[in-house]
């Protein structure tokens, strides 16, 4: 294969008609200019240029190459401005794949601001309740919740949510308020269907952190959960991003405030990465790493939401 340096170092030669003025415009010495050619013109089994003691001639298979050459430096110099144009101002589509509730209450109140900030920028945002394969479903990110398993993916925390236990006032006033962990007994509890670990509420208990519970209900998606608890349901155990704003409306009363442990689930931006970020990709993971940790403080929700 040709090397791109050796056609650079043959046009610039032409272009500069010396051997000395195209090693100082390359920054090379002469001989290295010139070995260069010589290998180039070995390489191809033809004679580049006639060089005499007082000017360099181009044979025609020279002015064949020259021709060609040029051609791909210049559309090498186009790529590189464009590619420095898109970081300059990132463009193109971003597919994002994330579970139903992080689509509904992380992004999409953000997905204005970014596009007005990044108007060539298109999103596909994809919902999907577990864990799927980027490359598989086309998807350049993914927004996950909760602790990473999988090795091969990099990823990068975009900042983390508390987890409260909340019902509604409408529960509350049918089935009264728990004084303490033990009357949580008494009360119906909402609940993930998987993993388990989604099951173990952010209480003290017999001397260890973490309270395992038996739901009455359960179901997969955090979403679901959250309406069942509006609707009156029972008592769930919910991270802020869900239900900060139904908090701050009063449509939820977080239970047990007082005995309730600080636990927070992180989030993060996971993505396949082969060199360097695209540039549009990187511009959304700055962008939510930039604004969910300032959504997703659990100082800010606290006094501001709850």
């Amino acid at each position: 294969m040709l090397s791109v340096d050796a056609l650079i170092a043959f046009a610039a030669v032409i272009d500069t008609g010396s051997f000395s003025a195209a090693a100082e415009r390359l920054g090379q010495t002469p001989s290295g200019v010139s070995r260069t050619i010589s290998r180039l013109e070995g390489q191809l089994g033809m004679t580049l240029i006639q060089r005499t003691t007082r000017r360099l001639d181009l044979t025609e298979e020279g002015q064949w190459l020259l021709e060609r050459a040029r051609r791909l430096i210049a559309d090498l110099e186009d790529t590189e401005a464009q590619v420095a144009a898109r970081r300059s101002q990132p463009s193109g589509l971003v597919r994002v794949n994330a579970a139903t509730p992080a689509l509904t209450h992380m992004l999409a109140p953000l997905v204005g601001d970014f596009l007005d900030a990044y108007p060539l920028i298109r999103l596909e945002l994809a919902s999907g309740e577990t864990f799927v394969d980027l490359i598989e479903e086309r998807a350049d990110l993914a927004i996950r919740i909760g602790n990473l398993t999988d090795s091969t993916l990099s990823a990068r925390q975009l900042g983390q949510s508390q987890v409260r236990l909340l019902a509604s006032p409408a529960y509350l006033a049918r089935h009264g308020m728990p004084g303490s962990v033990a009357d949580l007994a008494a009360h119906r509890l909402l609940g993930f269907t998987a993993p388990a670990s989604l099951n173990i509420w952010p209480l003290a208990h017999g001397g260890i952190d973490g309270l395992p519970v038996a739901p009455a209900v359960t179901a997969s998606s955090g979403e679901t959960l959250r309406h069942l608890a509006l609707s009156g349901a029972g008592i769930v155990r919910l991270a802020d991003f869900l239900t900060s704003n139904d908090v701050r409306r009063g449509a939820l009363v977080p239970v047990l405030a007082g005995a309730t442990l600080a636990w927070s689930e992180p989030v993060w931006a996971v993505f396949y990465k082969q060199g360097a970020l695209a540039p549009r990709v990187a511009a959304l993971v700055d962008f939510l790493a930039r604004r969910l940790r300032e959504v997703l403080d659990p100082a800010t929700i606290g006094k501001s939401n709850l």
